[in-house]
């Protein structure tokens, strides 16, 4: 009787423990990365709020260059939506929409992924002119993994995971803009 008291006492630390850990960890997290190009601001501006256009430097269509894409409204305006499948795990389902668009400055996406898992994230694209021609462009997201799955976020490195994904699609970007 003793050892099923322990081992059961055993059971519910292994089981407790991580859900009290969780308690104390983040459940937000946000990736920023930038670049700089050699262009004019408005120019790489008007480039990057074609959602269409993400096709040409984004990381995620590399990935699967034959997933199905459709679109509704107007591309580069407010409530602009594409949408993909792929059956490829990394990309998935889901769509982004334009949610608002500072002209010249800023544009934020929503990003409605579908499969292989349900998640609603904001993300945005900046330009910034800093020099004659020269514009930098920050891409950021940001997500969030609600209690108990945010413990998933101490074995995630989402700085790099997510980072080194808008590292390439910016790296894309400047090459494609720079042509």
């Amino acid at each position: 009787m003793k050892i099923i008291k322990k081992v059961l006492i055993g059971l519910v630390i292994i089981i407790a423990l991580p859900l009290v850990v969780a308690l104390f960890v983040k459940k937000d997290y946000e990736v920023q990365k930038e670049v700089l190009i050699n262009k004019d601001k408005q120019e790489v501006f008007n480039y990057l709020k074609l959602l269409k256009n993400q096709d040409n430097y984004s990381k995620w269509f590399t990935i699967d260059p034959n997933m199905k894409k459709s679109y509704k409204g107007t591309d580069g305006t407010v409530g602009f939506v594409s949408h993909w499948e792929s059956d490829t795990a990394e990309v998935g389902w889901g769509e982004q929409e334009i949610k608002k668009i500072t002209e010249g400055e800023r544009i934020d996406f929503e990003l409605r992924f579908i499969k292989p898992f349900e998640a609603t994230e904001p993300a945005f694209m900046t330009t910034e002119s800093v020099g004659e021609n020269q514009t930098k462009v920050t891409w950021g997201f940001s997500g969030h993994m609600a209690y108990p799955m945010n413990l998933m976020l101490l074995f995630m490195d989402m700085e790099k995971m997510i980072g080194d994904d808008l590292n390439a699609g910016l790296t894309k970007l400047k090459t494609e803009l720079e042509k």
